[in-house]
């Protein structure tokens, strides 16, 4: 008999043949346990590179947006330190202008703030500050919930805003670009990331973890491949640690919290108080928008594929990364992989994504 994962394994293989990525780690699982963990290809596209293995680690990219952003929101509102219908004005001095004061942060968790997606803000600024004021003080791209940009800039600002209510009146030390900062955004998240288990998950990988690093692009912009270095440039200057990137991970890691955010459904509060991550798993009433509080909800279109429940939850990241919870099925689906290298110009993952969750599903569902 075959092994039932023997279609999603051929399918990885397949995808790497067309050099949609060089390799893939993917695990598959349920909140008790994982059910299925696969591994194809390697490293980079030379012939001696080394093969993937459940210890490679990733660039997660935009999943920090979920894995690390979300739940610290989500506790502090528990415990008292945020308020969801909170005023960002109120947080914010630069945030000033008719146009956005009713603006909250509800709507930036929901990237329905007016602000634009994405701005190369390091060519210009380097540090919280800079990068503070130059997005507070940039024209809003449309009427604050009229509808939904997904947007870096507004999950930069979430980060900010979390280092100040989760360390309220500690001093803050600027770091400079590429440096390990010291913010009480990367120490949370350490404590939570420590709390579900031992597997690889951090802000600004130790050197150690390089030799098992998934290169990303080779990026003209710093003159190198960025091998255990935070791909996202905006993320690079503000010195590895933000509210939209910056993680590094393996898909055990993804894993486990994926375990800890279906306990949380269920009702054990692992991650936060499961009222509170009802609320935020919940689709948004935003015209023409799939999104939730941090989360993306499933659409026949996305990159889960057209199989999962309608309310299942995940989030793609740009370097070829994506996590999917289908929970009131109990299952999840982590895709790792480097699809950005040796260039961000390749998009045949597109393709592939759908397809493998899609197989996964076939086969939970059976």
């Amino acid at each position: 008999m075959r092994e039932p994962f023997e279609r999603v394994a051929a399918l990885l293989r397949d995808a790497i043949a067309r050099r949609a990525f060089p390799g893939a780690a993917m695990e598959v699982g349920r909140a008790a346990a994982p059910v299925w963990q696969g591994t194809a290809g390697t490293l980079t596209y030379d012939p001696d590179a080394p093969a993937v293995d459940r210890g490679t680690v990733y660039d997660l990219a935009s999943l920090t947006k979920v894995l690390a952003t979300t739940p610290l929101a989500m506790r502090a509102v528990d415990a008292g330190r945020l308020r969801l219908d909170a005023r960002i004005a109120g947080h914010f001095p630069e945030w000033r202008g008719a146009d956005r004061e009713a603006v909250t942060v509800r709507d930036l968790l929901s990237h329905c703030s007016g602000l634009t997606g994405y701005l190369p803000l390091f060519r210009d600024y380097t540090g919280r500050a800079e990068f503070q004021h130059a997005i507070c003080a940039l024209p809003l791209e449309y009427a604050p919930g009229s509808r939904a940009i997904y947007s870096d800039l507004a999950f930069m600002l979430l980060g900010f805003l979390l280092d100040d209510v989760l360390a309220p009146g500690e001093p803050r030390r600027e770091p400079s670009a590429g440096s390990p900062p010291s913010t009480t955004l990367e120490a949370h998240f350490t404590q939570l990331a420590s709390a579900l288990g031992a597997e690889p998950l951090s802000f600004n990988p130790p050197r150690e973890w390089r030799p098992r690093t998934a290169p990303t692009e080779i990026d003209s912009w710093r003159g190198r491949l960025l091998a255990a270095e935070v791909h996202d440039e905006n993320t690079w200057a503000l010195g590895g640690v933000a509210g939209h990137a910056g993680l590094f991970g393996t898909a055990a890691a993804v894993g486990a919290f994926a375990r800890a955010t279906l306990e949380t459904i269920a009702g054990r509060p692992v991650i936060a108080n499961p009222a509170t991550m009802r609320e935020f798993i919940a689709r948004r009433p935003v015209p023409g928008s799939s999104r939730a509080l941090g989360w993306d909800t499933m659409l026949p279109t996305s990159s889960c594929g057209a199989r999962l429940s309608p309310t299942s939850i995940g989030h793609t990241g740009f370097t070829g990364t994506s996590l999917w919870i289908d929970w009131e099925r109990d299952f999840y689906v982590v895709l790792l992989t480097n699809r950005v290298h040796p260039t961000r110009e390749n998009h045949l993952i597109r393709q592939a994504r759908p397809a493998l969750h899609d197989a996964v599903a076939d086969i939970v569902n059976g």
